[in-house]
């Protein structure tokens, strides 16, 4: 038995959910931190401007996830697992202490900053719904050009694909998939193409900076939800944090295997509940629980339940 916490990914932000956190010493001395690292207030993260961009959406939702899990922790102990989709693998791995948080938020800054210079503009990321993945790797086989590439980014579902790639591809994709019967295809919050080859050169560069950076072991199990295990090692973890941008994300198989692995309880940190709808069904006890939805008072009870069993 156990509970992992979960972080999800750029896309899940939304303006103001910096200030919607709680009122509390674990939170202030975060924000504090915060502002000191990135020498602003972090207030100016949380705006529908600043979330315009890469950078300051990976920022803020590092932020938010430490922040909001460092709170559960002060309130009703740590969890014993933890698992981030794509840039909510940063917080996973601070929450986890296999990264100082200091050092984390100065190479997402960096990692922001890399993915958003090497496609300004013209690339994203659609979500297929209602299809599996292997009628969108089809598609795609079918509709690839070398001026508009396409490649799967996230099987985040049996029946959710994301596909990241150029605009003009990403367009032909929408009509072809609803033409095969997607329920809906639908274009994310995304202005670069992650998890796919196209991000290998960005991804190199932040290796680079991150050279002096130190990475730990892991103080409670860390999954990856890009390579589908436990990683153990802090050399592991750098190259899962740093490499997530170029690999497949491959949630609902590593939601499995976390379940799998004996823990019941999946808590999502703010600020959404998009990992909560994905969680997939599986036999035996279990829960998924986004914390926007449970409250802060329920989910805190919720993870001390699961932890006094």
């Amino acid at each position: 038995m156990g509970v992992v916490f979960t972080f999800a990914g750029q896309g899940a932000q939304r303006a103001g959910m910096l200030a919607e956190l709680p009122d509390s010493v674990a939170v202030r001395d975060t924000l504090a931190a915060s502002a000191d690292v990135l020498e602003c207030e972090v207030a100016a993260l949380d705006t529908d401007d600043a979330l315009a961009g890469t950078e300051s959406v990976q920022l803020a939702l590092t932020v938010a996830g430490v922040a909001a899990a460092r709170h559960l922790v002060a309130e009703a102990g740590a969890p014993d697992a933890v698992m981030g989709l794509s840039i909510g693998a940063w917080p996973a791995a601070v929450i986890a202490g296999a990264i100082d948080y200091a050092d984390a938020l100065r190479l997402v800054a960096r990692r922001g900053r890399l993915m958003a210079e090497a496609y300004p503009q013209g690339y994203g990321m659609s979500a297929v719904i209602g299809l599996d993945e292997t009628t969108v790797r089809a598609l795609i086989a079918e509709l690839y050009r070398d001026d508009a590439p396409l490649y799967i980014g996230n099987i985040n579902s049996d029946t959710q694909i994301v596909v990241a790639g150029g605009d003009a591809g990403l367009e032909r994709l929408a009509d072809k998939a609803t033409e095969r019967g997607a329920a809906r295809v639908q274009r994310l919050d995304m202005a670069v193409p992650s998890h796919c080859e196209l991000l290998q050169a960005p991804a190199q560069r932040l290796a680079e900076a991150a050279a002096d950076t130190v990475f730990n072991a892991p103080s409670c199990a860390y999954f990856s939800a890009n390579r589908r295990r436990r990683l153990w090692r802090g050399a592991d973890i750098r190259d899962d944090l740093i490499y997530n941008m170029a690999r497949t994300v491959h949630w609902a198989a590593s939601a499995r295997i976390v379940h799998e692995a004996g823990y019941e309880l999946a808590l999502e940190m703010p600020p959404a509940r998009v990992l909560t709808r994905l969680h997939p069904g599986m036999d035996g006890p279990g829960e998924a629980v986004a914390v926007i939805d449970a409250g802060w008072h329920n989910a805190a009870a919720l993870l001390a339940r699961h932890r006094n069993r």
